[in-house]
């Protein structure tokens, strides 16, 4: 499954794949307990594949952020744990990505995507990261 099909819910704890359309919005499931409610289209809902992390230079992919933190724990979950403190967050999203914008990039941001990697790894989906990598520029070369 792809990160086009993950989403975030605003209000609600964790990520949530998205199961079927409906009529005045969508079915999603929850990677935390597995129950399925009901999405409205006036909630706020971010798509995984559409998030990105602001750096000083440019914004870097969702993607991208999560397959380096992949590599550094070669798949595992994350060493640092998201209640960890913020000094501790820091450190390690800087080792992750050295160059992400700290004015702009909070630590209850980075909190949040050590929670989304977690939740990924934990069912077996951090395989999709690989295969939204290529562009649709990419494979036409």
């Amino acid at each position: 499954m792809s990160l086009d099909r993950v989403i975030s819910i605003s209000g609600k704890p964790g990520l949530f794949k998205l199961i079927t359309q409906t009529r005045g919005g969508f079915v999603a499931e929850s990677l935390i307990d597995g129950k399925r409610i009901s999405v409205s289209v006036q909630n706020n809902v971010s798509v995984l594949s559409e998030i990105a992390i602001y750096t000083l230079t440019e914004e870097v992919p969702l993607r991208q952020v999560l397959e380096k933190i992949k590599e550094k724990e070669n798949g595992q979950p994350t060493s640092v744990k998201p209640k960890d403190s913020k000094d501790k967050l820091e450190e390690y999203f800087f080792e992750v990505l050295p160059e992400y914008d700290e004015d702009r990039v909070y630590a209850s941001d980075i909190k949040k995507v050590l929670q989304w990697y977690n939740l990924l790894q934990q069912h077996n989906m951090l395989d999709a990261l690989e295969e939204g990598s290529k562009s649709p520029a990419d494979e036409e070369e």
